[in-house]
């Protein structure tokens, strides 16, 4: 790999059928609460580790690591059954879905360990299941972030399961980020 750095991410897809049964409940929910900048469906992801602005060689390094360590995990398997905001409720400026994703613990370490190794940082935070739905523009008042929170707890998707962990490109644009999977590392 040569050239220009890539703003990287790894991540876990989400099915197109969740995803798509996903977009159904969440264009039926926009129209009851305010104005936010809401993500498109094709680029919800689960992140595992942001990268940054990564130049290609140590995205080879980090790949070449990644592999052996992912092969044989057991697939993560992902329940979305709950909504929140960052940073809280009181002061909400991006709406989640979350939930649990068993095994995932397992990948993120093994992810974890090989990006260390390659010479990036180790997250200090623990990983946490959140998939952003939306940036809000202004404050929400409670009864808009009330709604929102309801409305995920009524929310019925199924599990899913994720097998393979990818990396992503992530390309800056005016109408919103564009993700694009350069590599897949099979967990089985």
């Amino acid at each position: 790999m040569s050239g220009r750095p890539i703003r990287a991410f790894l991540g876990l897809e989400i099915p197109e059928s969740v995803r798509s049964k996903l977009a159904n409940a969440v264009d039926d929910l926009r129209g009851e609460l305010p104005r936010a900048r809401w993500t498109r469906p094709l680029g919800w992801h689960l992140t595992l580790k942001f990268l940054g602005e990564t130049d290609r060689n140590e995205l080879a390094a980090l790949t070449a690591e990644l592999a052996p360590r992912v092969r044989g995990l057991e697939p993560v398997s992902v329940d979305l059954s709950k909504t929140g905001f960052f940073p809280s409720t009181a002061r909400p400026r991006v709406a989640w879905l979350g939930g649990s994703a068993t095994g995932a613990e397992a990948v993120v370490d093994k992810v974890e360990e090989a990006a260390e190794i390659t010479g990036f940082r180790r997250e200090r935070r623990p990983w946490s299941v959140h998939l952003t739905l939306a940036r809000l523009k202004e404050r929400w008042p409670e009864v808009a972030v009330k709604r929102f929170l309801a409305w995920g707890e009524g929310l019925d998707l199924k599990r899913f399961t994720c097998p393979e962990v990818v990396l992503f490109s992530s390309d800056l644009q005016p109408g919103g980020a564009v993700y694009t999977a350069l590599e897949r590392f099979s967990c089985r």
